[in-house]
């Protein structure tokens, strides 16, 4: 397991569009993804788990991926919360 702490940096934060690409990013792994921020842990793959954690830019995260390609999942999921759309 992989366990990363990230700042998204997308000006307008995770909402409707930046939330779908995301999932898009996560999905394309074989790897468990969780995305946890205060005291919630939501899959990174579920568009709905992922709204309800409401993220503004500069927030931080942690995100955990677990299996067999999680470096890979935690190195784009990265790439893309710390662009600057």
């Amino acid at each position: 397991m992989v366990t990363k702490n990230m700042t998204i940096e997308i000006k307008t934060g995770l909402e409707a569009r930046p939330i779908a690409v995301f999932v898009q990013v996560a999905s394309q792994f074989e790897s468990s993804i969780y995305v946890e921020h205060e005291s919630k842990k939501v899959n990174a793959k579920s568009i709905m788990g992922m709204m309800t954690l409401g993220l503004n830019a500069g927030e931080n995260v942690t995100v955990s991926a677990d299996g067999n390609d999680e470096e890979e999942a935690i190195k784009s999921i990265e790439k893309y919360l710390s662009s600057k759309e």
